[in-house]
């Protein structure tokens, strides 16, 4: 059910019919096929059985007013159903008539419309006439076209299904067939017709500041040919078309160029038209040029657009100008900001780094005085250790040797000379050890090595570790002895 909602608000939108019933009834009879409904309403309610050019029976350049009322009205009855009806001024109608009628030298003002979507109502102008036509169809069209060809519900030219995914060039391959075929029907000498679709061309000419050159080409139409030959491709037509325009041109024959000339009212052929980008999606319409025109009629008016139009487009460019210079002085200022933002912030990591660097070195400083210092500490205790150590050594030894015995025959005398040249003298029984005698030297205050040996001069004899246990006697010590202190080494 909602895919049919779906269908209904889309051909509603496109068509411009209000009735629901009367488009349900529409897409009922195809089938509920929304390409094949819009193709049939769009193909019977543009190509009238009296003319299938589009153009009028009269082919006099002079037109009545009440004529031209007649055929306007009757036209915009025919297309009731799809385009939205334009209210055009007394003096928009009357300019379109002195656009066909007079000389050049009397060419009228230039006229402005406003082309937008047809539930959409504006206006402007260069202050001469206003008026709205719509293209909101063609837009919506174009959308809906691609949407219908992703979701897979269109068919091709030929009747095959078409695949799930369109083309996105299809406009742009309408504008370079087109191009291909005009130049081999007049030649190369023609305005350059750009070969991408008209909404690109029309954005080209807004990055260009350029009014955008329409041309629709009718192939049946009988002047068609000497207008393209003697006016459209003039060497010095084309030359100014080329100079101050973009130029897009489009068979009526096409999809798009068959839609632009219903968005542009075309109700005479040759047609062309000046037209420029406005807002979004709008066009503004500056002129139409219908019928056939001489080389210098076409110039004049063209010239006119131009003239008339410049301040407009300088205008535009200059407030174009502005905001780039705007946005390069903001990108330069950016650009600046950043760049001290840049130094201030590596000022600031090498103020850090610096910081940090000292607050390292100070660690480490820090961290070696107190190594040092623990270490002064370590050494001092341990010396004081060891001097504690010896102290009690000393002690324990003086506890060891007892009370000197008095002179006797048994009794040993013995001097003992340390390396400082400082002599000590005491008396042993001489049935004393000599390990006697090295606590005697270890209980004196005399001596700071811990290896060391008691020698004799004469003979030499050294009293080492293995005599330790003999008597003084037994050494040949008794009754007195003279040894000296010996350190090792």
């Amino acid at each position: 059910m909602g895919d049919f909602v779906d269908k209904l608000a889309y051909f509603q939108a496109i068509t411009g019919i209000e009735d629901p019933d009367l488009c349900t009834e529409m897409l009922a009879a195809h089938g509920w096929d929304l390409e094949l409904a819009i193709s049939a309403f769009t193909a019977s309610d543009s190509i009238p059985s009296d003319n299938p050019n589009g153009n009028h029976t009269n082919n006099d350049t002079t037109t009545s007013p009440s004529n031209d009322h007649s055929n306007a009205g009757s036209r915009g009855q025919s297309n009731s159903n799809t385009w939205e009806g334009v209210e055009r001024s007394e003096l928009a109608r009357q300019e379109s008539h002195s656009v066909a009628d007079v000389a050049p030298a009397a060419s009228p003002g230039l006229a402005w419309k406003l082309i937008t979507l047809p539930f959409s109502v504006i206006s402007g102008s260069l202050s001469l006439i206003s008026g709205a036509i719509g293209l909101g169809v063609w837009v919506a069209g174009g959308v809906l076209s691609h949407s219908l060809g992703l979701l897979g519900w269109g068919s091709s030219r030929n009747g095959d299904a078409s695949s799930p995914l369109v083309s996105l060039s299809a406009a742009a391959s309408e504008a370079l067939d087109f191009v291909a075929a005009f130049e081999r029907n007049y030649g190369t000498t023609h305005p350059n017709f750009v070969t991408e679709g008209f909404m690109d061309a029309l954005q080209r000419s807004r990055q260009a500041f350029k009014l955008l050159f329409v041309y629709l080409h009718s192939p049946d139409h009988p002047d068609t040919p000497s207008f393209c030959e003697q006016s459209l491709c003039s060497e010095l037509v084309a030359s100014f078309i080329n100079e101050n325009f973009v130029s897009w041109g489009g068979s009526i024959r096409a999809s798009e160029g068959f839609k632009m000339s219903n968005s542009l009212k075309a109700s005479r052929f040759p047609f062309c038209a000046v037209v420029m980008a406005a807002s979004n999606q709008r066009i503004a319409l500056l002129q139409q040029i219908e019928g056939p025109r001489s080389p210098e009629q076409m110039l004049t008016i063209l010239q006119r657009v131009v003239e008339e139009s410049a301040p407009v487009l300088v205008a535009a460019r200059l407030e174009a100008e502005e905001r780039r210079n705007n946005m390069r002085l903001r990108e330069e200022q950016d650009a600046a900001y950043r760049a001290a933002l840049e130094a201030d912030q590596a000022r600031e990591r090498q103020r850090k780094e610096e910081q940090e660097r000292l607050e390292r070195e100070a660690a480490e400083a820090e961290r070696k005085r107190k190594e040092e210092e623990e270490a002064r500490e370590r050494a001092a205790r341990e010396a004081a250790e060891r001097e504690a150590a010896l102290i009690r050594r000393r002690q324990e030894k003086a506890m060891s040797l007892g009370v000197e015995p008095e002179k006797g025959p048994n009794v040993t005398q013995v001097l003992v000379r340390f390396p400082t040249g400082e002599r000590k003298e005491r008396r042993f029984h001489n049935t004393d050890t000599i390990q006697s005698l090295y606590d005697y030297v270890d209980s004196l205050d005399c001596l700071n090595a811990e290896k060391y040996s008691l020698v004799s001069n004469f003979p030499r004899v050294v009293y080492g570790p293995e005599k330790h246990s003999l008597s003084l006697n037994e050494a040949g010590l008794h009754p007195q002895a003279s040894l000296f202190v010996e350190v090792d080494s």
